[in-house]
């Protein structure tokens, strides 16, 4: 991978225009991308202003990022695209444990709607204000979100056999490995077993 990789002039210029009208909590650059972690509280102001007067109106993903023993625990991570000067923005910003609330962006990018309905249904983030928030991979009443960290890779049995497979997933001497470590995300990364 090349090293000598910069962020474009356009995502620091816009990035600054930014930083000019809301509170922005830290900016990192890293091969060639950079990315702005905000104020969750301002969050739906500043989306509306990357969208409307810096340009940005493709909204490419919404993700979220468990740090489980950190708090706040969790991250929703945002990847915008202005098509006409070329640059991309990553923006992002912390949620607590005890309030896994986000503000919704499904009133300014339509693709918000299925992004945020997948960190709700599997890492358990609420949007408030989306106009329809539920699970959009596992079955309603499912009681857990698999993407969190406190989630085993085996599953977890439920108590709804009649609407879909209730047993933990027969991982147990299965294809995978991994193992609680302080190490670095190759070391806590799933492998095979054939790898070790």
């Amino acid at each position: 991978m090349p090293t000598n990789l910069t962020v474009p002039a356009a995502a620091k210029t816009a990035a600054a225009a930014l930083a000019a009208k809301f509170t922005i909590v830290s900016q990192k650059e890293f091969r060639g991308e950079l990315t702005l972690t905000v104020n969750r509280a301002q969050f739906h102001d500043i989306a509306a202003f990357l969208r409307d007067q810096l340009g940005y109106t493709y909204l490419i993903d919404v993700s979220s990022v468990d740090h489980m023993g950190q708090e706040p625990r969790y991250e929703v991570v945002y990847e915008l695209q202005n098509f006409e000067r070329a640059d991309h923005l990553r923006v992002k910003y912390t949620v607590s444990e005890d309030d896994a609330t986000a503000p919704t962006v499904t009133d300014l990018w339509a693709t918000a709607d299925w992004h945020e309905r997948e960190a709700f249904d599997m890492m358990g983030i609420r949007f408030t204000g989306h106009p329809d928030l539920r699970r959009i991979l596992m079955w309603e009443g499912y009681p857990f979100h698999p993407l969190r960290k406190d989630f085993p890779l085996a599953g977890k049995d439920s108590d709804t056999p009649d609407v879909a497979f209730s047993r933990a997933a027969p991982l147990a001497g299965g294809p995978f490995v991994t193992s609680p470590t302080g190490g670095d995300t190759q070391d806590r990364e799933p492998r095979s077993r054939e790898m070790e």
